[in-house]
């Protein structure tokens, strides 16, 4: 039955093609449209449908305040942090949604970035970290120390994407091995715990960053626990051969804008360009890097 399933479901979404995509530092592209009408947003089911159905409580005052603006329809952006270096990170978090440990392609190491949390606590921007991986032990150090959001590079597939969520979240939706600080207590609504809480202030980001991901796209977004689906833009453009300005790579990013919605998700791209000058600009909810959310430059 599954088999039948998941080969259905190749078909249904084998039209729906190819993306990739990644790092920050690129110049503005200019964006053509592509050959592909987007999938038309019904009033109905609004974007991320799913991540509040996902809930224990979906009208819970939040401390992970970019998944609060995300539930609120607003586009999130975030300074990355990939060195250690406590007095750069507590200058810059209060002023961004949240902060992007960089982990994936730095030194960094998980006592490094509870050092430079614990500096200056609840600065403003909420702590996710763009993982090594999604093993259990990474998951479990990275959530125990006080994150609040994790994005798992290169996921290619379910098997990727199940992982991702179902280590972040304790029992019954997750299989977190019971842990955790007291980092956030300060900012707990009265008779919650952070064990009661903390399933519905995690945020789960997982990356498509190549050809195979973009054609499991739906898949991978409607995995339960799946909070967001990034377009990796610059490895999306080295893995298909596309360049950014082809009609092909756009219809990559509205075939993968397209499977999120479907799944009740939150569509985003690495590249805080994309925020802002492309006909999907509106449905790019959450970015690395960008705009302050105060107008402050660094």
């Amino acid at each position: 039955m599954r088999k039948t399933l998941i080969v259905a479901a190749v078909l249904a979404f084998a039209w729906v093609a190819w993306p990739q995509a990644q790092e920050p530092d690129a110049q503005p592209v200019q964006h053509p449209d592509g050959t592909l009408e987007p999938v038309p947003i019904d009033p109905g089911r609004p974007w991320g449908w799913a991540v509040r159905a996902f809930m224990d409580d979906p009208d819970r005052q939040l401390y992970n305040t970019a998944k609060a603006k995300l539930l609120r329809g607003e586009q999130v952006f975030s300074h990355t942090q990939s060195r250690f270096d406590p007095e750069q990170y507590c200058r810059m978090a209060p002023h961004y949604d949240y902060t992007w440990f960089e982990m994936q392609h730095s030194r960094l190491r998980f006592d490094q970035v509870e050092e430079m949390m614990r500096a200056c606590p609840h600065a403003g921007a909420t702590p996710f970290i763009r993982m090594p991986d999604a093993l259990e032990g990474s998951m479990q150090k990275a959530y125990d120390m006080g994150i609040l959001g994790t994005i798992v590079p290169m996921v290619d597939d379910v098997h990727k994407a199940r992982d991702a969520a179902r280590f972040a979240r304790f029992p019954p939706v997750g299989r977190r091995s019971q842990g955790g600080s007291g980092f956030w207590d300060a900012l707990l609504n009265p008779g919650e715990t952070y064990r009661s809480s903390i399933n519905d202030n995690i945020l789960i980001g997982v990356m498509i960053e190549t050809v195979e991901g973009v054609n499991n796209a739906y898949e991978i977004a409607s995995t339960p626990g799946i909070d967001v689906v990034m377009m990796g833009n610059g490895d999306i453009e080295s893995f298909s051969g596309y360049t950014q300005e082809s009609n092909e790579y756009q219809d990559m990013l509205t075939r993968v804008r397209d499977a999120t919605y479907r799944a009740g998700k939150y569509w985003g791209n690495a590249w805080a360009t994309y925020a802002d000058g492309n006909r999907l600009s509106p449905d790019s909810r959450f970015h690395q890097n960008g705009p302050s959310n105060d107008g402050w430059s660094p």
